[in-house]
């Protein structure tokens, strides 16, 4: 609950569980991590810990899978560190089939302009504490990931881009129909794919081609620079050497197809009103801009994620 883009998880569980049980499988959970966050910590000596945190969640992960119990594994997590962390970990056991769940974006409240001007008033001391306070409650204001185009929502691109999660889960809002539809999807999905031998484990579904296509997805998009450090440290989980000279050859082809802010004056679910990732994924394999013939968690190729 200290974490608004985690506070949905609290009722996954139960809902995996009931759906592996519907599928002849039995749910487990096998850990936790710690889910700190960046703008909270901000101004504080908690920040400095931020970046070592996900060090901390890929072991987290790894110590939760080294029970040898587990056929296969649902990582839930959305911010900064955390997917990161979870699919670090997640590779350290990657002879195992895994999917990434998701939790959605809050629906849009104060648009960043007001709130921006709002900043800059308590900068000058035009305004109060309380108004500052009442701005920043009517931005991040329920469950749900912060809906401007951070880290946090660049994570859940890429894991769309890798194709770990399901087909335009990234950004559906939590507490609706479709949410938990997608999450008791995910849920059965895997426990049909692992019983049938459709699905692959993550070690050998995961190649150099679904990690750049993560990188053209961060170039097309405009996505976190953060992923400088956290997309070349998981590559490297799974033995693929991705480093800045890349970032820089593909970022010199790939165009930017969307400008969400802080790069824009749109938020995510703007962004996902106007076509979001199915969108923006057609453009770039019609386009010949992304690798079609990668594997992903509902089978061969990107387009199922059009």
């Amino acid at each position: 609950d200290m974490v608004s883009a985690h506070q949905p998880f609290k009722d996954f569980p139960d809902q995996i569980k009931d759906e592996a049980q519907k599928n002849g499988a039995t749910a487990q959970v096998a850990g936790g991590t710690p889910a700190m966050c960046d703008g909270i910590t901000q101004g504080y000596a908690g920040m400095e810990l931020s970046l070592f945190s996900r060090d901390v969640i890929a072991m987290s992960t790894a110590i939760g899978l080294s029970h040898q119990m587990f056929d296969g594994s649902l990582f839930m997590g959305v911010c900064d560190k955390i997917v990161p962390g979870l699919m670090i970990g997640a590779l350290s056991f990657g002879h195992i089939p895994g999917i990434f769940v998701p939790a959605g974006p809050m629906s849009s409240g104060i648009g960043n302009k007001e709130k921006a001007r709002t900043r800059q008033l308590f900068a000058e001391g035009k305004v109060g504490r309380d108004a500052l306070l009442e701005s920043e409650m009517g931005s991040y204001h329920s469950p749900g990931t912060c809906t401007f185009y951070g880290t946090a929502n660049s994570n859940q691109m890429m894991m769309e881009m890798m194709g770990v999660h399901l087909p335009a889960a990234a950004f559906v809002h939590p507490y609706t129909d479709l949410r938990e539809a997608l999450t008791r999807y995910a849920a059965g999905h895997l426990a049909r794919g692992i019983k049938n031998g459709t699905i692959k484990p993550l070690g050998e579904m995961l190649t150099e081609k679904s990690f750049i296509n993560a990188l053209i997805g961060l170039m097309a998009t405009g996505g976190s620079t953060n992923h400088t450090m956290h997309l070349v440290a998981m590559a490297r989980a799974a033995g693929v050497i991705l480093n800045w000279d890349d970032f820089d050859e593909i970022s010199s082809i790939i165009p930017l197809l969307i400008r969400v802010y802080p790069n824009g004056k749109a938020d995510v679910n703007h962004f996902t009103a106007a076509g979001g990732l199915p969108f923006v994924i057609r453009e770039l394999l019609d386009a010949g801009l992304l690798h079609d013939d990668v594997d992903t968690v509902v089978g061969h190729g990107m387009r199922h994620y059009t």
